[in-house]
């Protein structure tokens, strides 16, 4: 069957102008901006062997790889569908000597296996942070500071981020709220489903009150507080009251304790970014373990944010004052010019238009004139 032209596969989408420099801006932005944190930037490769992307993260799972057989080696790489364990790969080998707290940005394009309904793209555009060696209340406070930095250059307004606790059926199954062997899973799923019904039926009734401490972290975080048997979460509770302390304004803070999906690899708290105009969670990030070579773990935090929805709703498109030069124009003035922020197009044949090719001014005798259509 022959794939008619311009075809791209699914999910996979080109960026025409002025989209695809407001991808490059947006990116220059926010990267300039975690960066003013001390987080030095890494840029990792496209694809890795498959086994390198996978075992890096403690609790992370061979899923949404995109796989090829590397001719050369025999042997089967993925494309990233995330950066965050190919940083981790670099903090534990390469940069393994470096003083901790280690510090690192990146961005760039990200590949996923599949699409979901609320984001249908399947090639991305991702830009964060990593901050290896600390995963404590304050390394929790700067990371979203840095988040928030990045998201404002960006131009995201009224912002609001969603807390959770990943690990908080192992932590009360282990404790307050025992669980019989291999259930902590099933009362995982049923959480995360918000289903109530299914708690009941597995004699887990204990976790029912949970469910209803989501909402405002205002409200939700003394509901929290209010169930039985959670003393042992205080100090994550207290962390979490800092968390909001040092917000403040910046962000508004909600409170879903249970929420695992997509946080399969995070330990205390996790966290997603929402934007206003914006559909869907525009970024994500958390606590989690980062897997050495001889099996140590070393704890860290981070944030992944993406882009292409800025991108969508406009963020990042600056009008470009564009010029025509006529055939025959003085290079030094053109040089001049563009030094001074203009663009300039310059007619490469006498029959070249100003106006079909998108100018607003002519240069003529020295001076910018408005082109008229």
């Amino acid at each position: 069957m022959t794939i008619p032209a311009g075809l791209l596969p699914e999910g996979l989408r080109d960026r025409l102008p002025p989209q695809a420099e407001a991808a490059s801006r947006l990116m220059h932005r926010t990267i300039v901006a975690i960066g003013r944190h001390g987080y030095a930037r890494v840029s990792p490769p496209l694809a890795e062997f498959e086994e390198s992307l996978v075992g890096r993260l403690k609790a992370a799972r061979a899923q949404d790889l995109l796989r090829v057989v590397d001719p050369v080696s025999q042997r089967m790489l993925a494309l990233r569908p995330d950066m965050t364990a190919q940083v981790g790969r670099i903090a534990a080998t390469r940069l393994a000597h470096a003083p901790r707290p280690l510090r690192l940005a990146y961005g760039g394009q990200v590949v996923k296996l599949r699409a979901t309904q609320l984001r249908p793209e399947r090639e991305l555009a991702q830009v964060g942070a990593e901050l290896i060696g600390r995963d404590t209340v304050a390394a929790a406070i700067e990371i979203l500071n840095v988040a928030l930095d990045a998201l404002a250059a960006a131009g995201v307004t009224d912002v609001t981020i969603d807390l959770t606790l990943p690990d908080l059926v192992d932590t009360l199954a282990g404790g307050a709220l025992p669980l019989p062997a291999g259930r902590a899973e099933e009362v995982r799923e049923l959480l995360d489903a918000k289903d109530a019904g299914g708690l009941a039926a597995a004699g887990a009734d204990a976790y029912l009150p949970l469910l209803s401490a989501c909402g405002p972290l205002e409200t939700a975080l003394p509901r929290l507080r209010a169930c039985a048997g959670l003393g042992q979460l205080d100090s994550r509770l207290a962390g979490i009251e800092a968390i909001a302390a040092a917000v403040g304004d910046r962000a508004t803070l909600t409170l879903d304790p249970t929420e695992r999906h997509g946080f399969e690899y995070q330990s205390w708290i996790g966290f997603s970014f929402f934007g206003g105009g914006l559909t869907g969670e525009i970024g994500r990030g958390g606590s989690y373990a980062l897997m050495h070579d001889d099996g140590s773990e070393e704890p860290a935090i981070g944030f992944s944010l993406y882009l292409d929805p800025l991108v969508d709703i406009g963020l990042g498109v600056e009008p470009a004052r564009r010029i025509f030069l006529a055939l025959g124009h003085d290079a030094s003035e053109a040089a001049r010019l563009r030094q001074e922020g203009w663009v300039t197009i310059a007619a490469l044949h006498e029959d070249d238009d100003a106006v079909a090719l998108g100018c607003d001014f002519r240069w003529d005798e020295g001076a910018a004139v408005p082109v008229t259509g």
